[in-house]
């Protein structure tokens, strides 16, 4: 008998990921055309961002290759790229990027934009001041705004051709008709009309109610309108490089070279893509470290403000690790690489803020399918309005007015610039003060979160043990405690005892060697240092050498047991000399972080592995009043569960493998960058250093972000709610309506980049 086996399904496979750079873009619903295309090949799921002027794209690598999408785009009427690495390069003495020279499309529209501005002022000044108005002046108008309506304007007309080529109308539509159609009506009023008879005054009006016939002209209308927009454009665009400035800073970070230290000692210096992990390399004091590593020879102080965006060094010693893109500032170092190219931190801080920013929050998506629509509904309306006062016999110039007015007045860019502008400066923000935002639905957890769980080791406390105190018998030395029990615990691995021999260095300086050392598994250890036979360790190890403690130290011991620390016997020559008290320290900055996280309305919760009693004297040195203790690993989760049960939104701080899961069932996990790639991975915000503060910070400026991108979206939508019934009712004159439509877009982009001034409390 044959048993046939079912087939399996072959597994999908996982879809590629590519990102390219768009150009020809002028307005938001360019953006969204390009997304539909992409989005309708089948296997591709693709977002443009159009304040980036990037599509990130997920594709069936099987069906679909990388030129195929770029087809897509290009037959779509724009162009389409994979853009080039980032070179690194030193950035400025500002610490700025700044504006780019040599960038042609913006030297090209500062170019039209100062053409159309000296033509187009006597343009608008004879219109509106009837003194200037001398014989035939309509014919100087007309030689004026020639050029501005053709060369100045000529990136509107073209797009919009292109655009009408495949079937589409985008914002470079209404503004080539508008200003096409002012400028056509005026030639035809001059050469067939009355308006190029002398004595024919123009007289500047606000109203419908201007004079009707066919001897108006729209001059100053069609090239003041084209000069408002160029330079609505050349500003919004300068604002979007600021707007990206620090993201591309962090990229340029990095050094371009490295001097590695061969076998033989030698040392060549390389471009920083030759380094491989596992090289030496060396840093003198004043340069930039190449890489992430740990230091094998030397020490100095670090200054590693421009990732964490932390002033004050920190001091590094043979085994500590270090991170590149730092900056030396003191003593010689060499350092083993560990990390290259895109696995090192910045790379990765550099990543998480580029993804975060290609992004788009559920409004923006809204703005986004509004945008896909807006340019048909637009001429429509303009139609509808000229048909409307034909109808109701106001003229043919009124009704032509009001119908051009309608046609410039209108604005999609504003809605498309309100989400990303805001996430770019606002991660770039971030990114400056060592605050990582994964992407734009983060910024609503953040308003929502009502309770904040903090992780203990690490998070709150050092992570580390350290030695806190001393108590001496009657007339022993601090000092000589510290020597002696200091030198025979340097002798020792365990974490507590390399805490005595660190505080006891830090104290009193260089320790003896022991003569003899031995350890005592489960008690402590014991030797000859000086002379004197020491123990350092348990009580139970003194009792063995029939030694008891005084009753000052059994009370100091009995103390320090019920804070939750340690307590470390000391004695030599037959008799009990000190207690010492070791822990895992406490932040110096955690009782200020908390104050600042219950001043934004949350309620901090302290979760640990550790005991009661531990937990309790941590919280009640930080101002926590709710402590959940003795929690396994693998119970992180249910307990952020079960405040969820409870209505809580709950924020989880953490940065170890064990916390990595609750940070991902929390509603807003905050990973401590100091911590494992896990919790990093698994966290909404990355804190690169690891001061609880910047807690407080990240939710402060994510809440900001968020506020920033609301009142974006809610002026962008009230001016083209306002200002579209008043064009067409005939109450705003062309020009008008085109400075107020550049002023919009440059209204969203300079209040997001208010951004910037934010600053850590």
């Amino acid at each position: 008998m044959t048993v046939h086996t079912p087939a399996t399904a072959p597994t999908p496979a996982a879809p590629a990921h590519v990102e390219l750079a768009i150009g020809g873009m002028t307005c938001a619903s360019c953006a969204a055309r390009i997304e539909k295309k992409l989005n309708r090949m089948d296997g591709v799921e693709a977002t443009v961002n159009y304040a980036t002027e990037k599509a990130k794209i997920a594709y069936d690598r099987e069906n679909t290759e990388v030129a195929d999408l770029i087809a897509t785009v290009v037959k779509t009427g724009y162009t389409a790229e994979e853009p080039a690495p980032v070179a690194r390069e030193e950035t400025p003495p500002d610490g700025t990027t700044g504006e780019e020279p040599d960038d042609p499309a913006l030297v090209s529209l500062r170019q039209r934009l100062v053409t159309a501005t000296v033509l187009a002022v006597p343009v608008i000044a004879m219109a509106m001041v009837p003194a200037l108005q001398f014989e035939y002046w309509q014919w100087l108008s007309l030689t004026l705004a020639a050029p501005v309506v053709t060369y100045a304007a000529w990136p509107f007309h073209k797009a919009a051709w292109t655009n009408a080529r495949h079937g589409a109308a985008t914002m470079d539509t209404l503004i080539s008709v508008g200003t096409s159609a002012a400028f056509l009506w005026s030639l035809w009023a001059l050469f067939f009309g009355t308006a190029g008879m002398p004595g024919m005054t123009h007289p500047f009006e606000f109203t419908i109610a201007r004079s009707d016939g066919a001897g108006n002209i729209y001059l100053e209308a069609a090239a003041g309108v084209t000069a408002f927009i160029l330079a609505g454009r050349y500003f919004e665009a300068r604002s979007k490089r600021k707007a990206g400035a620090a993201l591309k800073a962090l990229m340029q970070l990095g050094a371009k070279d490295v001097t590695v230290v061969r076998g033989d000692g030698s040392e060549v210096v390389v471009p920083i893509g030759e380094l491989k992990t596992g090289d030496r390399f060396l840093v003198r004091p004043g340069e930039k470290i190449a890489t992430d590593g740990k230091v094998v020879e030397g020490s100095s102080a670090v200054d590693a403000s421009m990732l964490t965006g932390e002033s004050v060094p920190v001091e590094v010693g043979v085994g500590d690790p270090v991170t590149g893109a730092t900056l030396n500032a003191g003593g010689r170092l060499v350092v083993e690489a560990t990390r290259v190219g895109a696995d090192t931190q910045l790379a990765r801080m550099a990543k998480l803020v580029e993804d975060a920013q290609n992004g788009k929050a559920a409004a923006q998506r809204l703005a986004d399918k509004i945008s896909a629509v807006f340019v048909p509904i637009v001429i429509a309306l303009a139609l509808g309005t000229l048909g409307f006062w034909l109808g109701s016999g106001a003229g043919l110039t009124a009704s032509f007015t009001a119908a051009v007015a309608v046609l410039i007045i209108a604005c999609p860019c504003a809605l498309g610039l309100a989400t990303p502008t805001a996430l770019m400066v606002g991660t770039g923000r971030g990114a400056q003060l060592g605050i990582l935002i994964k992407g734009p639905e983060v910024l609503e957890s953040t308003r929502k979160v009502d309770t904040i769980v903090l992780d203990k080791t690490g998070t709150v406390t050092t992570g580390r043990m350290t030695l806190l105190s001393v108590h001496t018998a009657d007339g022993v030395e601090e000092g000589d405690v510290l020597r002696l029990a200091g030198a025979l615990e340097k002798a020792s691995e365990h974490p507590i005892a390399q805490a005595v021999a660190t505080g006891a260095t830090e104290k009193v300086g260089t320790l003896p060697t022991p003569e003899d050392f031995a350890n005592v598994p489960g008690l402590g250890v014991q030797g000859i240092v000086d002379g004197h036979a020491v123990l350092v360790g348990r009580t139970k190890l003194l009792a063995e050498w029939a030694m008891a403690l005084p009753v000052e130290l059994e009370r100091a011991k009995a103390e320090a047991e019920a804070a939750g620390r340690t307590a470390i016997a000391v004695a030599w020559d037959g008799e009990a000399r000190a207690v010492l008290t070791v822990a895992d320290a406490v932040k110096d900055t955690s009782a200020e972080a908390i104050r600042r996280l219950r001043g934004l309305g949350l309620t901090p919760i302290l979760l640990t592995g550790d005991n009661t009693a531990v937990a309790e004297a941590v919280a009640a040195e930080v101002g926590i009043e709710r402590v959940i203790a003795e929690v396994m690993p693998e119970d992180k989760v249910s307990v952020v569960k079960s405040l969820q049960e409870e209505g809580r939104s709950v924020a989880m701080v953490g940065d170890g493998v064990n916390d990595a899961a609750a940070l991902a069932q929390a509603d807003l996990g905050l990973a401590m960058g100091t911590g494992t790639d896990a919790a990093i991975e698994a966290g909404d915000l990355t804190l690169v250093r690891g001061d609880l503060r910047a807690a407080a910070d990240a939710i402060r400026l994510a809440r900001r972000t968020l506020g920033t991108i609301k009142s974006n979206l809610f002026w962008a939508f009230a001016y083209n709610v306002g200002a579209l019934p008043l064009a067409a009712m005939g109450l705003l004159n062309p020009m008008i309506a085109g400075a107020a439509m550049a002023f919009s877009s440059v209204f969203v982009v300079g209040n997001s980049l208010r951004l910037r001034s934010f600053k850590a409390a």
